[in-house]
């Protein structure tokens, strides 16, 4: 009786260890399989949303980053132009998005900027996003028409103090980058001036040539042709070192320490919830692509400085652009609507 008890046991024992064995096993080839899976990223094609038209110059980096990405990884990049409403119509696309890693937003300064000037939108800025990786800056130039006399910028401010209210400052629409970039830099310079919004940053160029406007802020690609050809002075770059393409002009923040981190950055993020695993692997194919010469070759000819930084780090640097961008709307008096 007690030898069938004990047989009875050690066949129970058996089973019980059967079964444990079993799990484990079945455990090991369920990590294994998810390991595989999200090590096999990307399975599908990617879409790259970008919240302007095609052919400009962030559509032309995203295009470049998901070019390069496609030859590395043999799946289609695809980069999905949304523009208007400052950027609110693409973001709001990938906040409500599968956090899988299959959609992601090249970010623009305009990312920041509507958080700090719109009372309210259909994300929250900092819920409803991850950052994947910083890509880096665009060169931005302050810059005067001949005819206002100037070579310098201590000359215009000194201009802009000894007659208050009088000279025109243009930009393209309220809100917009080079127009927080110029109130940025008439409350670190202590002037007072007339802001006058244009439709966007060429036609305030235009004015400008036209005599009309006296100094702008705007993109390399925009005014570099018309300093060449001396219709337009440039005054400084805004970036925190002078650029290669005009190595002649100073950088703001040699005449004012304001300026010597960058105001906004382009990057990528993805919504919230998307694996740790793809953010540091898309973040590592993006640093891998700033050593490539052709991407340093195309980004230089543009004066666009590449600045990798990862998850991590790149959403620090969000969230203090937001302050940074936040003090000077308020500042400057612009309301949220």
């Amino acid at each position: 009786m007690v030898a069938d008890r004990q047989g009875g046991q050690r066949k129970s024992g058996l089973k019980t260890l059967k079964y444990v064995a079993g799990t484990v096993v079945l455990g090991v080839a369920l990590l294994v399989q998810a390991t595989h899976a999200q090590n096999a990223y990307p399975t599908k094609p990617i879409r790259l949303v970008v919240s302007t038209t095609a052919g400009s110059q962030p559509d032309g980096l995203a295009r470049m980053f998901a070019h390069e990405m496609h030859k590395r990884w043999g799946k289609p990049v695809v980069v999905d132009n949304r523009p208007a409403a400052n950027g609110i119509l693409a973001a709001g696309a990938v906040a409500k998005a599968a956090p899988d890693g299959y959609t992601l937003l090249y970010v623009l300064p305009q990312f920041v900027i509507s958080a700090a000037t719109q009372a309210s939108l259909p994300y929250e800025p900092y819920r409803d996003f991850t950052a994947v990786a910083q890509i880096g800056s665009s060169t931005n130039l302050l810059v005067a028409g001949p005819q206002l006399g100037v070579k310098t910028v201590k000359e215009l401010i000194a201009m802009a103090q000894a007659q208050p209210g009088k000279l025109i400052f243009g930009s393209g629409a309220t809100g917009t980058a080079d127009h927080l970039s110029g109130a940025r830099f008439n409350m670190a310079a202590g002037i007072k001036t007339i802001h006058v919004a244009f439709k966007g940053g060429p036609d305030a160029i235009i004015e400008i040539l036209a005599g009309r406007s006296h100094y702008n802020v705007g993109t390399m690609g925009v005014v570099l042709p018309f300093i060449r050809d001396g219709k337009i002075v440039a005054l400084a770059v805004t970036a925190p070192k002078r650029s290669a393409l005009l190595p002649d002009v100073p950088a703001l923040a040699e005449t004012l320490a304001e300026f010597k981190k960058p105001e906004t950055s382009h990057g990528i993020v993805a919504p919230t919830g998307t694996p740790r695993a793809i953010l540091d692997q898309l973040s590592k194919e993006m640093a891998r692509e700033f050593e490539l010469p052709e991407v340093k070759e195309r980004t230089q000819a543009i004066s666009f400085e590449l600045a990798h930084a990862g998850p991590d780090e790149y959403n620090s640097l969000l969230r203090a652009q937001l302050e940074s961008t936040s003090k000077v709307v308020r500042d400057a008096g612009l309301r949220a609507r």
